[in-house]
């Protein structure tokens, strides 16, 4: 007997206790329900590629990986537009030396591969690129998140945080070559700078395609030549400023300097590294001696770098791939030598770099 008299009957304890559920599933039903939802939605569909990163870290891997995919495939367009003749050649403005800039249809339409390749695949990224990028022209370029056989191989996977990355994309350099159909100089470029300093390089070449990457502290496909000339060394320059570095070049050097014109930013850089390709020329230092946008030396800057090189101003200080687009201190580049005393013998380009 229950006290004060009550009985208890199991009907009514029943009763009671279907109450009671009836209470806690309306209180956790919704809740439930919005977990369930929550949980449907986070993961991808059959088929589908997982969602791209968000704005916390970055894999420097992965972003090595799609920076080739995104070398290629601008390189793709630049080549089927060439092999067309459809360049729709006009001037986009003049250099600071006068010199007349050319804008093709293989600029515009690589440009947009590369950039909206990149920025589906880490949209928290910073990108930037010598072509204006018009959201009319968007288009859906998806990346597989698939990594190739040999970045497996040699990186390995490393986060930095996304606010710490830029990316710039070359989409075609030497575009005055380019129109001139002087197939050799062309290249499309990507670099990943993190806190200024280039860690990651691609330079791809779409007429041979020929694709360079490093990573510094990572690895690379490409290496250094076996020796270089510092007594008289090879120097490639650009063919629009051969004049001004060849008197002082011979002054230094000696009459039996050699020096290389070519055209193109990246072109140059591989002249100073192991390219097995008959139309690559060799040299032992790049120089350039008047400003010089980030994205055409970016790339380089980070496979030298990778390789135990150096790319600096032509006094020496190193080139940070953050602020400005522009680099006003001209450069040279040069890999196993010495480069500190490749700028000593060179002071007087530093001041023509500046006019």
């Amino acid at each position: 007997m229950a006290p004060m008299g009550i009985r208890l009957s199991p009907l009514g304890m029943a009763v009671f206790c279907l109450l009671g559920l009836g209470v806690l599933y309306h209180l956790y039903s919704g809740f439930l329900a919005g977990r369930f939802a929550f949980f449907m939605l986070s993961e991808p569909a059959a088929g589908e590629p997982e969602t791209p990163h968000g704005s916390g870290a970055v894999d420097l891997r992965e972003l090595l990986a799609v920076s080739v995919l995104a070398a290629v495939r601008g390189g793709e367009e630049v080549k089927r537009v060439r092999d067309g003749n459809d360049l729709n050649a006009k001037a986009k403005g003049k250099t600071r030396e006068g010199a007349e800039e050319q804008l093709t249809s293989g600029d515009l339409l690589s440009n947009r591969k590369m950039f909206y390749l990149l920025k589906s695949a880490f949209p928290a990224v910073q990108i930037n690129s010598e072509e204006r990028v018009d959201t009319a022209d968007q288009e859906t370029v998806s990346w597989n998140r698939s990594i190739p056989e040999d970045i497996k191989q040699k990186i390995q996977p490393k986060e930095v945080p996304a606010e710490s990355v830029t990316v710039w994309i070359d989409p075609l350099d030497a575009t005055q070559e380019y129109t001139e159909n002087l197939r050799q100089y062309v290249t499309t470029m990507v670099c990943v700078a993190v806190n200024g300093k280039p860690v990651i390089g691609v330079i791809h070449k779409p007429f041979s395609a020929y694709t360079a990457w490093a990573m510094v502290g990572g690895g690379s496909n490409i290496k250094a030549r076996s020796s270089y000339n510092e007594k008289t060394p090879r120097i490639i320059v650009s063919r629009s400023h051969a004049g001004k570095v060849e008197q002082v070049a011979r002054q230094t050097f000696g009459n039996k300097t050699v020096i290389i014109p070519a055209g193109g930013a990246g072109y140059k850089v591989l002249a100073l590294l192991d390219v097995a390709e008959k139309n690559q020329e060799e040299a032992d230092v790049y120089i350039h001696v008047t400003y010089i946008k980030k994205w055409d030396i970016c790339a380089g800057n980070a496979v030298l770098r990778a390789l135990g090189g150096h790319m600096t101003t032509l006094s020496g200080e190193e080139i940070s791939y953050t602020g400005s687009d522009g680099n006003e201190g001209g450069l040279i580049a040069s890999i196993n030598m010495n480069h500190k005393a490749l700028i000593e013998k060179l002071p007087d380009l530093e001041k023509t770099s500046h006019k």
